[in-house]
């Protein structure tokens, strides 16, 4: 059965554009991209999923509080038969409405090797920040399974990019960008579709798919 996916989004969507890519090459096995949420009617992602002939929506942030927000969420996510939620640079806090709704079924890509350089206030140029400030060789991405607790659910895929001489925050994202995350983000989500992804605790198990 192909499993429906719903993006969330903030910003620019460069990792939703990077899973609509991976769509159009036919490499989310078993998965499919039907609906795109912003907590911002101004993100450019929403364009990027117009440009995809994806269903987009805008969440209603201004005039709920976080539950009520994630009570309208999850009914949305329902409505559309949502088997996947993706966030992709969603930049507003999740409660466990969410996670209840969707127990292993909600995903987040992270720019550094958690548990390195995450939690409270690591986003975005932050995380980079940190990073080059505390003198790290190597840095990357992650993606996880999400939690209530900030970027502390069990790890799907990691991958490190060597950090260069002369680095600044703003390189370091693209490179982790091209070279991590643009690749885990679609290969993590076509995993799962396929069924191929065993939690037990914090231990996240890529199955052959001869054992699924």
């Amino acid at each position: 059965m192909t499993k429906n996916i719903a993006v969330l989004v903030s910003g620019g969507g460069t990792n939703l554009q990077a899973l609509l890519d991976a769509q159009a090459r036919s490499e989310l096995v078993n998965g499919r991209i039907t609906a795109v949420l912003s907590s911002s009617p101004e993100a450019y992602a929403l364009e990027r999923a117009k440009k995809a002939g994806v269903a987009a929506y805008v969440l209603p942030q201004n005039r709920l509080d976080t539950r009520s927000l994630m009570v309208e969420l999850v009914d949305l996510l329902h409505r559309l038969d949502i088997h996947l939620v993706v966030m992709a640079g969603f930049m507003t806090i999740v409660t466990e409405e969410l996670f209840q709704a969707y127990p292993n079924a909600v995903i987040n890509v992270h720019p550094s090797l958690i548990p390195s350089f995450c939690g409270k206030g690591c986003y975005g140029l932050h995380v980079h920040e940190k990073a080059l400030a505390y003198g790290v060789k190597v840095s990357g991405a992650t993606v996880h399974f999400v939690t209530e607790e900030c970027d502390a659910g069990p790890i799907i895929l990691q991958k490190a990019v060597e950090v260069l001489p002369g680095d600044t925050p703003e390189v370091l994202q693209r490179r982790i960008m091209e070279q991590c995350e643009w690749k885990l983000l679609p290969q993590a989500v076509s995993l799962f579709c396929q069924g191929r992804l065993q939690v037990k605790g914090r231990i996240v198990r890529i199955l052959d798919p001869v054992e699924k």
